[in-house]
């Protein structure tokens, strides 16, 4: 393996971790989150309508896979000094 292509490796699994640290951060705020503000109402919800809960927790995955994504993308855009790999 050439010296350019090993520094090309090490910057992608740079690149890669640091994305890794800051969405498993961000996932983490983003459960304890819903878990502070709609805890209480998710375990009435599914206690007492079981289909809207079904599709009420569809939608908060969706939405976080969503405002994550975008989320991670700009702060490593921010990081990276507007370039994206």
């Amino acid at each position: 393996m050439s010296p350019r292509s090993k520094t090309a490796v090490r910057r992608t699994l740079r690149a890669f971790a640091l994305e890794l640290v800051i969405y498993a951060a961000l996932v983490t705020g983003y459960f304890f989150a819903v878990l502070h503000f709609l805890g209480g109402w998710l375990v009435q919800l599914e206690t007492q309508h079981i289909r809207v809960y079904a599709v009420v927790a569809i939608l908060l995955i969706i939405g976080q896979a969503i405002v994550l994504e975008a989320v991670t993308t700009g702060l490593l855009r921010l990081l990276r000094g507007g370039r994206s790999e």
